[in-house]
């Protein structure tokens, strides 16, 4: 059956550069739009093409929420903290207003923690200023704080239809295969925004961007790509030579640095598990930690029991391995009980409300190698699931 045609989309910034006035590869953003139309993500900040064309418009907040929440992370991931997040804080302004501490804890798990940081200085900034209007522009937006040439370019062209170049991870991969780019990746980034620049079109940039992200994770997978089906396939010389996925070159993979250290896991009697804050600079700045010895990106910390913070009975319960994005660190992991006060700054967490606490990804792995189904969130009966 014969495919209606899309319909009209406003364009609240006509583009008048005669430089992208004509794509140089003709229709490849109506093509490109025509298969998003059809086939886009449902995502939960995302306005689908049909209600734009009847007139409703992204919400600026949502989207810098989501692109800041994107940032390393997977959409399958970022979906519950994002829903979490705008149901706990509706608008900037609601965000701005909330603690450091509950921002922390809600993001925990997520990964980057200086985006949540980050997350909190921006709201800040936004509703500070203005009546808690995002900045409409590409340039005025990379002022604010936490947000880079990509999140600027998605947020203007997403929200306020600029006709900026998005390129995220998904748009490298289409653009080094569309192009059968030679050159690795970190190497070739200016070319990458410079070629998606001439491709964006004079109306529904936004709608342009999330496409080739979609079409980057969807259909130009990083393997099998599904070629019968793009769109633009035709215009992709890494198919024409039959290898899109030699496409994008990597670079020789440096050794990832391995790491030591202890993490020491304080019971009460009545379950409750001693926990401190992290500095708020530096690795996991700012998120709660089980004691632990001075292990950092760049040096071992003491893999012993003698590096307890306190004497108690402490007992081997086994390691910990954690991987960051530039070292691996493997944990000795101590529990004792103790029923001895909190030094200062630290505090008591009960065991009902540890899953709740701001604890980092290794951490939760600590705390259930000393304690097995401590991190559990207890159901309405009380039970643990």
């Amino acid at each position: 059956m014969p495919s209606s045609p899309p319909p009209e989309y406003p364009s609240r910034t006509p583009m008048t550069s005669p430089a992208r006035a004509r794509s140089p590869r003709g229709d490849f953003a109506a093509r490109l739009l025509a298969w998003y139309d059809r086939h886009h993500r449902h995502l939960p900040w995302r306005i689908p093409p049909r209600a734009m064309a009847a007139g409703e418009r992204p919400d600026p907040y949502q989207i810098w929420l989501s692109e800041i929440m994107l940032q390393q992370t997977t959409v399958a991931a970022v979906k519950p903290y994002f829903e979490t997040f705008v149901r706990r804080w509706p608008t900037v302004e609601a965000l701005a207003a909330a603690e450091s501490d509950e921002i922390m804890k809600a993001w925990a798990g997520l990964g980057y923690y200086s985006r949540a940081r980050n997350l909190k200085r921006c709201a800040e900034t936004v509703a500070a200023a203005d009546g808690g209007r995002f900045p409409e522009t590409m340039a005025a937006l990379r002022e604010l704080p936490g947000i880079g040439d990509y999140t600027s370019a998605a947020i203007a062209a997403i929200a306020f239809d600029e006709p900026a170049a998005v390129v995220d991870g998904n748009v490298e991969r289409v653009v080094t295969r569309l192009e059968a780019i030679e050159r690795p990746v970190r190497e070739a980034k200016q070319d990458i925004r410079g070629i998606v620049q001439t491709l964006v079109p004079p109306s529904r940039p936004g709608d342009f961007a999330q496409a080739m992200m979609d079409l980057g994770a969807t259909i130009c997978t990083p393997r099998r790509p599904a070629c019968a089906i793009c769109p633009v396939s035709d215009d992709c010389k890494a198919r024409l030579n039959g290898d899109p996925e030699r496409f994008p070159l990597k670079p020789p993979r440096a050794e990832r640095p391995q790491r030591l250290g202890a993490a020491f896991v304080a019971e009460r009697a009545d379950g409750a598990i001693l926990l401190r804050k992290r500095p708020t600079k530096g690795l996991l700045g700012g998120m709660s930690e089980v004691p632990t010895s001075g292990w950092s990106a760049r040096i071992d910390g003491d893999d012993r029991v003698d590096a307890a913070p306190f004497d108690a009975r402490w007992r081997p319960a086994g390691s910990v391995q954690h991987v960051f994005t530039h070292f691996a660190l493997t944990l000795s992991v101590y529990h004792a009980r103790h029923d001895g006060s909190a030094p200062p700054d630290w505090w008591w967490a009960p065991r009902a409300d540890i899953h709740s606490e701001a604890l980092p990804t290794v951490m939760k792995k600590v705390i259930e190698a000393a304690i097995p189904g401590a991190i559990r969130k207890p159901t309405r009966n009380g039970a643990s699931r």
